[in-house]
């Protein structure tokens, strides 16, 4: 984002580009049916406020509705995921499913709300029961550090409309390097010749009686989703590949997570941050987006009353009934509606009315759902998101394949960050393009590739266990006596590590508060 040019309202190029335009959250708040919300931070705290809040959680300041059993329990899965080597992550939990993994079925319906299906439901759009608990646990993992690492923005939004703030920036900035646009057109067939790509054959999707054109070549990199990717396989590729046969079967493991956006006649700030609904039935989360989008002028919008941007998520289309129907099945207004009074069902509570039935003047619900009418009124979603399902790391690719010159680039490459997100497919991108320098000799220097970033602190754990499983041994949370020792000298030299970045990032804050 830093290289995409970036001009302000005076029309200067910002120094850091498309990435000045992003700016942190501080709150990440639990909506819960007909109690009172859970708030926590966002990020490292920063603040006074911050520090009130973590001790008021910390002392019990909020009731989440779990028993001391749940809390425990969790924190011991949560422990074990954090102590165990690389090899018993890949191999035992990516067979297992998250639901299984935190014995969902034995507590309560508030411990599988907040803590199952929180984060597989509302985050990624997976179901708890089928979701890997590599990739679940990995990436719950991840936000927890990087919450607690001070140097890290854990979560940031942008400060504009994001055709304002980077996609139209960005496609302009492809322009300008000679990249050529073919809107409109659909890929509809791969020729292949002497086992390489000899062509795409493309179609006007507007246009059923315009001729296809095949379009030609030297490199080939295919940055589409799953099962669009799936489309476009054919014998003569798997012939050369017979591991892109995988790609269709993965393709079956998709799901939808689209939005809806309430234009408002208020600002209403419910949270400054995420909201997630933690009962709602349509696994839903929101964020207020005018508190982010400073100076931006809204008067001209819609119909010149609007206030305040309410933007939705909806991640459960396709299990799960609110008032016995499923999301899939209802007609554009009845998911406006339905969506709002499970919003309304967890912030109107304890007498106070946060959310009002007239406070919309206007609202938008994605595009990429089609409704078909021809057998009943059934909605189909052209951009379904893809999850990550128990055993399914086998069937992803890599972003090189066995065709010379054809190459991938897509979330659902594999990749280190292991979910279908931006940084998913920014990684795949990287991936792609450090394969296609060395196919081409190329003398340009390789992308960097970012690990997941685990702290230290439990290294020789993870040792411990991986020299447990090298002898076929099951996880252990008993370590020997001399480990015992060896980690109360070794958390000792974590803690003076950590406090040492916590006081460098508070001084620089300070310095930065002064200029």
């Amino acid at each position: 984002m830093k290289r995409i040019p970036f001009k302000d309202k005076n029309g200067n190029y910002q120094k850091e580009g498309c990435y000045a335009n992003l700016t942190h959250t501080s709150r990440i708040m639990l909506g819960r049916n007909n109690k009172a919300p859970i708030v926590t931070l966002a990020n490292f705290p920063r603040s006074l406020a911050d520090l009130k809040l973590i001790i008021k959680d910390m002392t019990g300041g909020a009731d989440s509705g779990l028993t001391h059993e749940e809390e425990v329990f969790f924190a011991e899965r949560m422990w074990q995921l954090m102590t165990s080597c690389k090899d018993r992550r890949f191999n035992n939990y990516e067979k297992l499913g998250w639901w299984q993994y935190l014995e969902a079925d034995r507590f309560s319906e508030t411990y599988r709300h907040l803590l199952v299906e929180g984060l597989t439901r509302t985050l990624v759009a997976s179901r708890a029961q089928t979701a890997s608990t590599k990739t679940g646990g990995d990436i719950f993992l991840q936000l927890i550090f990087n919450m607690i690492d001070p140097d890290v923005e854990c979560d940031r939004v942008l400060n504009g409309p994001t055709n304002d703030a980077w996609l139209n920036p960005w496609k302009e900035y492809l322009l300008s390097r000679g990249v050529k646009y073919n809107f409109g057109k659909k890929a509809t067939k791969v020729n292949m010749k002497n086992g390489q790509v000899d062509g795409v054959q493309i179609i006007d999707d507007d246009d059923d009686n315009a001729p296809p054109v095949t379009v030609k070549g030297d490199i080939y990199l295919f940055c589409v989703p799953v099962e669009r990717m799936a489309d476009l396989i054919n014998t003569e590729m798997t012939t050369t590949d017979p591991t892109l046969s995988y790609i269709v079967e993965l393709a079956k493991d998709t799901s939808w997570m689209n939005g809806i956006q309430y234009y408002l006649n208020e600002d209403v700030v419910i949270n400054q941050g995420h909201v997630i609904y933690s009962d709602s039935e349509w696994a839903v989360t929101s964020i207020s987006q005018i508190q982010f989008w400073k100076g931006y002028d809204l008067s001209d919008r819609y119909n010149g009353k609007v206030k305040g941007i309410l933007s939705v998520d909806i991640s459960d289309w396709l299990y799960t009934k609110y008032k016995g129907v499923l999301a899939e099945d209802c007609e554009p207004e009845i998911v406006k509606k339905y969506v709002w009074e499970q919003m309304k069902a967890s912030l109107n509570v304890d007498g106070k009315t946060v959310l009002r039935d007239e406070m919309i003047e206007h609202w938008y619900l994605d595009r990429d759902i089609r409704w078909q009418y021809l057998k009943k009124n059934q909605s189909v979603d052209k951009e379904p998101l893809l999850v990550n399902t128990v055993n399914s790391w086998g069937l992803r690719p890599t972003a090189t394949t066995h065709i010379p010159n054809m190459f991938l680039a897509a979330d659902y490459v594999r990749t280190n960050t292991d979910l279908a997100t931006m940084e998913g497919a920014n990684e795949a991108a990287r991936r792609a393009v450090n394969c296609i320098i060395d196919a081409t000799d190329s003398d340009q220097p390789y992308c960097k590739i970012y690990p997941l970033t685990w702290p230290w602190l439990m290294d020789p754990l993870k040792w411990h266990d991986k020299m447990r499983y090298n002898k076929g041994l099951p996880y252990s949370s008993k370590i020997p006596w001399w480990l015992e020792v060896f980690m109360f000298f070794w958390g000792g030299a974590f803690a003076i590590y950590y406090f040492m970045i916590v006081i460098k990032k508070f001084i620089k804050d300070i310095f930065k508060t002064q200029k």
